[in-house]
């Protein structure tokens, strides 16, 4: 089953490089077949039982988050990466102008005036007889011409070297588009363990606040005789542990937000995040299609073959080196030593010449050059292959991880309810002095774990979500 958008690469070199194949698609295959790269009838670890339903191009959206939406918008405006992507199409884009004109005459417009005066003294005069005199020769020379010269094109170099410059402009254009992906990736990943830290933050100060509690409650039983110095002494030590927890937090959530003025191209002063939506957030819905659709809007693997059909282009351009070059040239114009006749019909002078170049001897270096690029051309195949490979296993890891940490955060969030439910009976049982200090001790450090498992649970499952959306391309439309 082979891509449409694979078909596009240039048949006679992939039939070198692929040993009889007619297309690079021809790499990729219908299940069953032993050749080229088979792809299986559709995304193992996809719900076969959900419609299919791509990325939006606002994807980010889906999560329910205005503030995400406003820094990605900031991100689509302002990232540097993405500016320097843009910068490099326009290049490529002119390097496509320059390699179109070798198939275009190169004229040139050439006017000329010289006006030349000269002098001779007679004989008399340089005798220093006052008799003589001398003469002044003045002469004109007045020219209007236009030269041109055309190398005819008959093995397809020049051909091929535009070929070669469009297919790099291509290949640029779809690793802008990896740029855009990977920097909205970027910035939600960010987001969200901003988030994340801020929401482990207020976990964190909450089991601080329930340890003091617990701390107080024995102080009291210590005073009254019902508890020992040791058993305050463990609570206290419990306190302290919570307490040097909370600044590794802090710096967490504030090199986050650093990093994503980063991403927005602001100073992260001037950056201002309220967050504080961490469980508010959705998790939207994405079901992708056929592996072939995955290939297909994957930008990356667009890269890989454009790249993959500029180097066979340069093979052309390689192996006609080799070859005769044809060159016509002319020149016409008006010559005329009086400027007042220069137009004239018995003023005009042109000249027609055509010129024929065989290389004899290069010591080598143009068959070395065919050489070069043919072994360029197979490793990038490797390269195209491997991306191709990649681009699968990426999408079929991103859809595990979602569903997995999907269901992980259920049952963390359950382990969570049943550890509140334990250490409410547990901390009414202690004031009520039915169970000892250690039977609390497990039950608060097991609810501090819980709760802290949850977030990063969270956390996991919306960055699984964001590489889901990754891998299937995001929104990348091509532009």
């Amino acid at each position: 089953m082979a891509l449409p958008f694979l078909r596009r690469a240039a048949p006679a070199a992939a039939a070198l490089l692929l040993g009889g194949c007619s297309s690079l698609g021809d790499w990729l295959t219908a299940p069953g077949t032993s050749s080229g790269i088979p792809l299986p009838g559709r995304m193992t670890a996809a719900d076969a039982t959900q419609p299919v339903q791509w990325p939006d191009p606002y994807w980010w959206r889906g999560f329910g988050s205005p503030e995400l939406d406003g820094l990605m918008a900031e991100a689509m405006a302002a990232n540097n990466d993405i500016a320097g992507a843009i910068a490099r199409i326009r290049q490529a884009d002119a390097q496509i102008r320059i390699a179109g004109a070798t198939l275009l005459p190169a004229i040139d417009l050439t006017t000329r005036a010289n006006r030349t005066q000269s002098g001779t003294a007679s004989s008399a005069s340089i005798a220093g007889f006052g008799g003589g005199g001398s003469r002044v020769r003045v002469s004109s020379n007045n020219q209007l011409s236009l030269a041109a010269s055309y190398e005819i094109d008959f093995w397809g170099k020049n051909r091929g070297q535009v070929e070669a410059a469009q297919q790099s402009a291509s290949a640029t254009r779809f690793d802008a588009g990896t740029v855009t992906i990977t920097t909205q990736s970027s910035v939600a990943n960010t987001y969200f363990a901003m988030l994340a830290a801020q929401e482990t933050l207020a976990i964190q100060r909450q089991n601080l606040d329930i340890a003091q509690r617990v701390a107080r409650v024995i102080r009291q039983r210590v005073a009254v005789g019902t508890a020992t110095g040791l058993d305050l002494a463990q609570q206290e030590t419990v306190v302290a542990q919570q307490q040097a927890q909370i600044p590794p937090l802090v710096q967490q959530l504030e090199q986050n937000r650093n990093s994503l003025g980063t991403l927005v191209g602001r100073p992260p002063e001037t950056l201002r995040l309220e967050g504080g939506s961490f469980n508010r957030l959705d998790v939207p819905a994405v079901t992708p299609g056929l592996p072939a659709e995955v290939l297909a809007r994957r930008p990356d693997v667009l890269t890989a073959e454009a790249t993959l059909a500029a180097a066979n282009a340069n093979i052309v351009v390689a192996r006609a080196q080799l070859l005769p070059s044809v060159t016509l040239t002319g020149s016409g114009g008006f010559a005329s030593l009086a400027l007042e006749n220069l137009l004239r019909p018995g003023s005009v002078v042109f000249t027609v010449a055509a010129g024929l170049a065989q290389p004899i001897f290069q010591g080598g270096a143009l068959h070395g050059q065919v050489e070069l690029n043919e072994g360029r051309a197979q490793e990038l195949l490797a390269l195209y292959r491997g991306t191709i490979l990649a681009a699968l296993v990426d999408a079929e890891n991103a859809l595990v991880a979602l569903r997995q940490t999907t269901e992980q955060e259920a049952l963390q969030a359950n382990a969570v309810r049943m550890a509140e439910r334990a250490y409410a009976i547990g901390e009414a049982q202690l004031q009520a002095g039915t169970i000892d200090l250690v039977t609390l001790l497990n039950t608060q450090q097991t609810l501090f774990s819980a709760r802290t498992s949850l977030a990063n649970t969270r956390l996991s499952r919306l960055q699984a979500a964001v590489g889901l959306f990754r891998a299937l391309g995001g929104g990348w439309n091509g532009i």
